[in-house]
C-alpha cells in the first residue's frame, strides 16, 4: 500500500511559525504533524505501507526533503518527495504525485490529526474518513444509505449529514483516481478555479464505485495557533493514558515541579519552574522562573521569567518577559 500526502500549502493561519518550517513539520509532543499522521493511517490501514510521497510546495526550507525520507524509513517505506509547483487546488495537489497513483493507497491532506478504532473494508472501492459535527455547514459532507456514501457534499446550506470530511481517502486502486483527476485536467473541470477531488469522487462514484465511511472517534486539526496548542494537549493525554514515556532521561530538572502530561524532550533544563499540564517543550531548550501550562516551546528555545498558558514559541527563541498567551516564531527575541 502506499500513502500519498499533500503538503503544499504555506500554513499562513499558523504564521509566524510557519515562516520557517512548514506546518506538518512543526512538533507536537516532539513529534512532527505529519510523522504522527502516517503512523496513525498505518495503524487503521492494518496493511503493509511499502511507500510514502509527499507533495510539498516550490519554497520550501532546505532540508525539508531529507527530513520526510527519513520519516518514510523510519515507517519501513520508501519516500519520494514531489513538488506542486503552483497552487490548484486538492485534485491538482494529488496529480502532483501521479507516479505513485497506483495500486491500494491512502490519500492524507498533511493538517489534520485522527484517533480511530475502525478497520479499513478492503471489499470496498474505496473510503472516506469522517467525523459527526455540530455544524455540517462548514465542511465538505458525505451522505449514506445502508453503510454506502451515496453523496459528496461540500458545505450544505441545508442540512443533508453531520459526518463531515476529514481530509483522509482510502483508493483500492489509485489508478483509478488518477484518471478521474487527469479527466478534470484535460477538460479544466474547475470550482472556484480550483480542480477539487470532490468533483473526482463524485464521477468515480457515477460509474459504480462504492465508497464508505470511516468514522473516526477524534479529530484534531493544526490549523491555527490556537487549536494546535489544543491538539497537543490532546495527544500528550492520549500518550499518557497509552503509558507512551514523555520525559527524556536526559532532562535536568533544578527545583522544578512537572504536572503531567507533558513532553520534556533531549537535554532540556528546567530551573524553579513550574511545567504543566499540557505542555510540550523541544530539545536542548531551558526553562528558568517560570510558570507553563497549556502550551508548546520547541527546541533550542530559552524562557525566563515567564507565566504562559495557550502560548506557541518557536525555536531558538529567546523569550524574558511577563507575556502569557504569547505567539513567537523561530529566532524571535523579546526581553
Amino acid at each position: 500500500m502506499k500513502i500519498i500526502v499533500p503538503m503544499a500549502g504555506i500554513g499562513s493561519r499558523l504564521r509566524p511559525h510557519t515562516l520557517t518550517i512548514p506546518k506538518p513539520l512543526t512538533l507536537i509532543a516532539g513529534k512532527p504533524i505529519v510523522q504522527r499522521l502516517v503512523e496513525d493511517i498505518v495503524s487503521v490501514v492494518d496493511q503493509e505501507v511499502d511507500e510514502i510521497a509527499f507533495v510539498i510546495g516550490p519554497n520550501f526550507p532546505t532540508g525539508t526533503h531529507e527530513k520526510l525520507l527519513q520519516i518514510a524509513r523510519d515507517l519501513g517505506a520508501e519516500g519520494k518527495v514531489f513538488i506542486q509547483k503552483e497552487a490548484l487546488g486538492t485534485a491538482h495537489a494529488i496529480y502532483s504525485a501521479k507516479q505513485s497513483l497506483s495500486g491500494p493507497c491512502v490519500v492524507a491532506f498533511a493538517d489534520t490529526l485522527f484517533k480511530a478504532d475502525f478497520k479499513l473494508n478492503e471489499k470496498a472501492d474505496g473510503a472516506v474518513w469522517v467525523k459527526k459535527v455540530k455544524d455540517p455547514a462548514a465542511y465538505g459532507v458525505v451522505k449514506t444509505v445502508d453503510g454506502i456514501i451515496t453523496d459528496f457534499v461540500e458545505k450544505p446550506k441545508d442540512f443533508v449529514s453531520d459526518l463531515a470530511i476529514i481530509g483522509i481517502y482510502y483508493f483500492q486502486d489509485g489508478e483509478q483516481l488518477k484518471q478521474e483527476i487527469q479527466y478534470l485536467i484535460d477538460h479544466d473541470i474547475r470550482e472556484k478555479g480550483e480542480y477539487q477531488l470532490t468533483n473526482a469522487l463524485e464521477n468515480m462514484k457515477k460509474k459504480g464505485l462504492k465508497f464508505v465511511p470511516g468514522e473516526v472517534m477524534e479529530w484534531m486539526d493544526c490549523g491555527n495557533k490556537k487549536i494546535t496548542v489544543e491538539t497537543n494537549a490532546k495527544v500528550l493525554q492520549y500518550e499518557h493514558e497509552e503509558g507512551v514515556e514523555l520525559h527524556s532521561e536526559s532532562m535536568e530538572r533544578i527545583n522544578s515541579k512537572i504536572i503531567d502530561p507533558c513532553f520534556i524532550g533531549n537535554h532540556v533544563v528546567l530551573k524553579n519552574s513550574t511545567i504543566g499540564p499540557n505542555v510540550s517543550i523541544g530539545d536542548h531548550t531551558v526553562i528558568e522562573d517560570s510558570m507553563i501550562k497549556d502550551s508548546m516551546i520547541q527546541e533550542n528555545t530559552v524562557v525566563k521569567n515567564a507565566m504562559l498558558s495557550n502560548a506557541m514559541i518557536g525555536n531558538n527563541v529567546y523569550f524574558d518577559g511577563k507575556f502569557t498567551t504569547v505567539s513567537l516564531g523561530d529566532f524571535s527575541v523579546l526581553k
